[in-house]
């Protein structure tokens, strides 16, 4: 069976206030056109099709336009929901959908109920584990504790069982959104630290023949069978380095796959700049930036004047603008950005504690009371955006 394995798309998603919905539009135009010409048997979308929960009319369109396209081609699709979506919104309809071939995983409870397709060796199970929020499905599925690697390994124990149930020769496939350990973050994905810890082992996801992850948006390899695709489309300067493509996956008779990475259409390429001012617009070696998106990251002691103006006749593409002057990180006189770089809000909350306690540091139980506020806080900032 060959399978092409997507995520992140991130429909109505802007780079830095520059809509990307042409873009996107392209990106899914190439999407179809990649089925058709390598005759693909299974589509699969690792979560977060939106990027907020409620996505605008623009991106609702362009997502109801790829439905039709993708099952106008005959070619099933597994789609789960990510941190970015709401589950419920995204869900609707999904039973009706189906009968299109288009098969939306969103809810937890139905994580062991697979999409079941044939190929000339028998059968392939797809099973969806939508993104799973630890506090809110630790009950749903029974897990020991509210934390990522608990919720997957309680979903996984219920994948395993229905799988053990099926024929012999049944192939698994299981689609999840998820930081596993060993893959790399940019700065576009939203963060799902749960108690400290943001990443699970990939043995979670053991005794499956693949796993088509999603939430990191760089396209890299866990393991030989746990793959993240990565995002279509570059949505931070962070992924300057990054080669946008999708896995094309083909499983034979045995579950034994080989992995091919098919790009993806590049609307501009990024550059990020750093120096001075008057060497960043006078450097005939920048010339080839000229069409790119560029952040310009300028270390002049003093701020210049003008200095957006002077990019942007230069770099006409110019998006952002930082000031980092060439100063010692201890320097008194550095940025408040700069001194906090690198470090979370457990971190900075610490920090500040220690600050006003003239360098008493929080102790254990004052960390665990901060770390349970900062979780508190971004669940309930998810439920009230999925209930808006």
């Amino acid at each position: 069976m060959r399978i092409l394995h997507t995520s992140d798309w991130h429909l109505g998603r802007s780079f830095h206030r520059v809509s990307l919905l042409e873009a996107q539009a392209a990106f899914l135009d190439h999407l179809v056109a990649t089925v058709r010409e390598h005759e693909v048997d299974a589509v699969l979308v690792a979560g977060d099709v939106y990027d907020r929960a409620v996505p605008p009319l623009a991106a609702v369109e362009l997502f109801d336009d790829a439905l039709h396209r993708l099952a106008a081609a005959a070619v099933p699709t597994v789609m789960i929901s990510g941190n970015h979506d709401s589950a419920r919104r995204l869900g609707v309809g999904a039973g009706l959908i189906g009968r299109a071939g288009i098969h939306l995983r969103t809810d937890p409870a139905g994580c062991a109920t697979p999409v079941v397709l044939p190929d000339v060796h028998g059968d392939v199970a797809f099973y969806g584990l939508p993104y799973l929020e630890p506090a809110l499905v630790k009950d749903t599925l029974r897990a020991e504790r509210a934390g990522h690697e608990a919720v997957l390994t309680a979903a996984m124990e219920r994948v395993r069982a229905d799988l053990a149930e099926r024929p012999d020769g049944t192939r698994s496939v299981v689609l999840a959104h998820a930081f596993v350990a060993g893959g790399e973050p940019s700065d576009s994905e939203r963060d799902i630290t749960v108690g400290g810890v943001a990443a699970v082992p990939a043995g979670v996801f053991e005794g499956v023949d693949y796993v088509a992850l999603g939430h990191l948006h760089g396209c890299q390899t866990v393991t030989e069978r746990v793959r993240y695709s990565g995002s279509p489309l570059a949505y931070s300067f962070s992924e300057a380095g990054h080669r946008k493509t999708m896995w094309l996956i083909d499983l034979d008779a045995s579950g034994t796959i080989t992995a091919e990475r098919l790009d993806c259409p590049v609307p501009r390429p990024l550059a990020r700049l750093r120096g001075r001012l008057d060497d960043l617009v006078d450097e005939p070696a920048l010339e080839r930036h000229r069409e790119s998106w560029v952040e310009a990251t300028l270390t002049d002691p003093v701020r210049p004047a003008e200095p957006m103006a002077r990019l942007a006749e230069r770099f006409p593409h110019t998006l952002s603008l930082v000031f980092e002057p060439d100063r010692a990180p201890d320097d008194p006189h550095a940025s408040y950005a700069r001194r906090l770089k690198g470090r979370d809000d457990q971190q900075i909350a610490e920090d500040f504690v220690a600050h006003v306690r003239g360098g008493s540091a929080a102790d254990e139980q004052e960390r665990t009371v901060l770390r349970g506020a900062f979780d508190h806080v971004r669940v309930d900032d998810g439920v009230r955006e999925v209930n808006r």
